[in-house]
């Protein structure tokens, strides 16, 4: 399969994943907040990893509610999206949004002063 294809594919996927998690009704997913921040899936669509992002909650709770729902997240994606084989899910927490605060707020803290001229009276 051509990797354009893919692509497309695994940015549908994190579209319609982000969309199914607003229906999950399990609590340990549905009142964290989670955001899906990317899928990838195999070149023969069997199966995929999708990684997140958990803003509340604590990340165990959180990973085993998405364990425990992982079947009924794979049959409504194969409901919402036209795949002649619906890949397998499994998650992975991804940490590069809490990084990136961590980064932005050590980058606020920082002062930046003007340089001091030189005087070159030699």
């Amino acid at each position: 399969m051509a990797n354009y294809r893919r692509g497309r594919i695994n940015d549908e996927m994190q579209k319609e994943l982000a969309m199914i998690l607003r229906e999950v009704k399990d609590p340990r997913v549905k009142d964290a907040f989670i955001s899906i921040t990317a899928v990838e899936a195999t070149g023969d669509l069997k199966f995929a990893k999708v990684y997140y992002s958990a803003m509340l909650g604590d990340k165990k709770e959180v990973a085993k509610g998405l364990k425990s729902c992982a079947g009924y997240i794979r049959r409504e994606l194969a409901q919402r999206l036209n795949l002649r084989m619906t890949p397998e899910l499994s998650f992975y927490e991804d940490h590069s949004i809490e990084h990136g605060a961590k980064i932005s707020k050590i980058l606020e803290g920082i002062e930046i002063s003007e340089p001091e001229e030189e005087n070159d009276d030699e």
